[in-house]
This record gives structure tokens, C-alpha cells and sequence, in this order.
């Protein structure tokens, strides 16, 4: 199957670029010829300064006109590209189950199947649907977040309690052991918040961190109070893969997966920290991702206010 053509970006950046330089020279060329004039036409010298700073007006209007024009268009062939690469993402994110799916029942149709190996496909049966059901919320979750979030449920979450659930849940669902995950939490800390929006940011953040581990992970969840006391920090730290510096920023816009092997090797739909973001904005805290580099692991830091403290 041949692979549809990509639009290239840099062809409507030349071609704006090399508007704006002819429209330059056109205004210097026009600013040099009324200026070589000016002697001759003294006599109409207000009609002449007055000709000159419209024109001057007109062409920085023309030239904002081109720039405003190229970044938009450039934004939105990166927004194609990044909608691409999440269609083929989710229908490769649905494939693998489905075929899971596919293959278990046509093994549970043999009559001569051992009863412990039904037990077997119908727990592997639930873990594929469980996968499926968080991809499809996953989905759900950015559409709404798009639109507008709606406020959920409010109350006080005791965030060490909180975390250690979400914690034990995620491990569960990736098969690992539950020590590759260290909990560094103050117990006393209490936020009255939206709780399922404060859940799904944790699960998301942990979730991550295990999928872009190389090898056993080893992940640190960390709960404080921040140094101005006005807020609760959060630190989901791993050994991992790493991000690049120029992508510290990027991996928070929808759909937006670091193009590189290491990521493309995971499953992902490039949703997960778009919508860890806009609930912590929502939320009106803070999100930053911290890297040195590639293969240096990473830490996505999350402040939220707490209210409480307020005077």
C-alpha cells in the first residue's frame, strides 16, 4: 500500500517569506523614489508626507496580512498531520485487542477446552475489554475537554489515599510488581476538589510513566506541600525514556506523540497528557515536564491550589 503524500510545511514559508521580502523592496524602492522627488514636489510637501506614511501603513498592513496568513496555515497542516498520526494510532490501539478478542472466542468454541484454560481466555477477555474501555474514555475524556469541561464531583480527597488506590489499580493492569512503584506522600494533605478529575490525572501520569519505562520500572509518586505553601505538589518521576528539550512543551498539545522510535514503539494516542493538562488547568493549577534529555527519565510536576490556605 503506497503511503498518502504529506503536505510540506516549508513550501508555504518560502513562498510568504518571499512575499514579504518583495514587499519590502517594493516599499523601499517606492520610499526612495519619493524621497529623490521630494524637492521638486516641495510645494505639495503635506500631500507627498502624507501619501507616503499611507503607503507605509498599507504595506505593513499587507505584510502582517502574509505572516498572520503563514503561521495559520502552517498550524493547521500540523494539526492534519498530528490527527493522522492519531487515526493510525487508535486503529492500531483497537486492533490488537479486538484480534485478542477474535482469537478467544473461537478457543472457547472447542468443546474439548480444559476448564482452567476458559478461566484463562475469559480474564484475558476482560483485560482486552477493560483496555478497550479505557482507550474509548480516554477519547471521550479530550472531546469534552475540547468542548468544555463540566465540573464534576466535588469534596475533600485525601490525596495520600487517593494516589495510593490510583497506584495499586494502574500496576494491576500493567502485571507489574507493586514495589516498582515508590509512594512518597504527606498524609496529611487534603484538597477539596473535583475527585474524578484528580484521579484521572494521577492514573494518567503513572500510566505513562510505566509505559515509557525501558526494562523493570522504577517509579517515584511524590505528594507535598509546595515552598510558597499555597499549593499541593505533585511529582510522578521515572527512569525512563526521556524527552527531548524541544518537546517538553509539545507533548501537552492534543494528539501530539515525540517522533521518535522509542515513543512510536508504545501504544499511545497522544491524548493522555493533553487531557492531564486541561483538567489541571480546569483545575487552576500547574503542569511542567522536566528532562535531561533522552534516556535521563523524566518528572511531570503538577501544582494545584489549595483553597484552604487562602486568607
Amino acid at each position: 500500500m503506497v503511503a498518502p503524500k504529506r503536505r510540506s510545511i516549508s513550501l508555504p514559508i518560502i513562498l510568504s517569506s518571499v512575499a514579504v521580502a518583495l514587499t519590502i523592496t517594493l516599499l523601499l524602492v517606492w520610499i526612495l523614489v519619493i524621497a529623490r522627488n521630494m524637492e521638486l514636489l516641495q510645494a505639495t510637501f503635506v500631500g507627498n508626507l502624507s501619501l507616503l506614511v499611507g503607503g507605509i501603513v498599507s504595506f505593513v498592513a499587507i505584510i502582517t496580512v502574509l505572516v498572520m496568513f503563514t503561521v495559520f496555515l502552517v498550524r493547521e497542516i500540523s494539526e492534519v498531520r498530528r490527527q493522522t498520526s492519531f487515526i493510525d494510532s487508535v486503529t492500531h490501539e483497537l486492533k490488537t485487542p479486538l484480534a485478542s478478542l477474535k482469537l478467544a472466542a473461537e478457543t472457547l468454541a472447542r468443546p474439548e477446552l480444559a476448564p482452567d484454560r476458559r478461566e484463562q481466555l475469559r480474564v484475558m477477555m476482560l483485560q482486552d475489554v477493560s483496555r478497550l474501555v479505557s482507550l474509548v474514555d480516554g477519547i471521550l475524556d479530550a472531546s469534552r475537554l475540547v468542548v468544555g469541561h463540566e465540573a464534576g464531583e466535588l469534596g475533600e480527597v485525601v490525596i495520600a489515599d487517593l494516589i495510593e488506590q490510583v497506584a495499586s489499580e494502574v500496576v494491576g493492569r500493567h502485571h507489574i510488581d507493586r514495589d516498582a512503584v515508590v509512594l512518597a506522600l504527606d498524609d496529611s494533605l487534603v484538597l477539596f476538589i473535583d475527585t474524578t478529575a484528580l484521579r484521572t490525572i494521577v492514573s494518567n501520569l503513572v500510566d505513562n510513566a510505566i509505559k515509557y519505562s525501558d526494562g523493570t520500572p522504577q517509579i517515584r509518586v511524590e505528594a507535598k506541600r509546595s515552598e510558597d505553601g499555597r499549593h499541593v505538589e505533585i511529582n510522578v518521576s521515572d527512569r525512563g525514556i526521556g524527552i527531548a528539550k524541544g518537546d517538553l512543551k509539545r507533548i501537552f498539545q492534543r494528539f501530539y506523540r515525540v517522533p521518535e522510535e522509542a515513543v512510536r514503539s508504545r501504544h499511545g494516542t497522544g491524548l493522555g497528557l493533553f487531557v492531564v493538562a486541561a483538567l489541571v488547568k480546569w483545575l487552576g493549577g500547574k503542569i511542567e515536564a522536566i528532562s535531561a534529555g533522552s534516556g535521563e527519565g523524566t518528572t511531570i510536576r503538577v501544582l494545584l491550589p489549595d483553597r484552604s490556605t487562602s486568607s
